[in-house]
């Protein structure tokens, strides 16, 4: 479990990955969209892309040409059970998850990577 809860916490750390989490939240998009709204190189998103798959929050399936992202709500699931046995935190709820998500990107506008 360490390992995962490793890949889950440094893929969250990234205010850039936060935000695709963000977008993905609405709707599963292509990588080309997920893209758009970033000051950097689909290269560099796509590098986002994979830490993210890795840990288990996204998923990217290829449809036709087109890769597309789709977020995995479970992903988080590694992490709501680490954080309830210090029986300080609650199941991590996806709601208030988009809420924090929406505030943090409110204030925090996306930068270069």
């Amino acid at each position: 479990m360490s390992d995962a809860l490793d890949q889950v916490f440094a893929a969250l750390a990234d205010p850039t990955r936060r935000a695709i989490l963000a977008l993905l939240l609405e709707d599963d998009m292509a990588v080309t969209d997920v893209a758009e709204p970033f000051q950097m190189s689909l290269a560099a998103i796509s590098k986002h892309l994979a830490v993210l798959a890795e840990a288990g929050l996204i998923s990217q399936e290829k449809r036709g040409r087109v890769k597309w992202c789709k977020l995995e709500p479970d992903g988080l699931k590694t992490a709501s059970v680490w954080m309830q046995g210090f029986g300080q935190f609650e199941p991590v709820n996806l709601d208030a998850f988009e809420r924090f998500l929406a505030e943090e990107l409110a204030e925090d506008p996306v930068a270069d990577d």
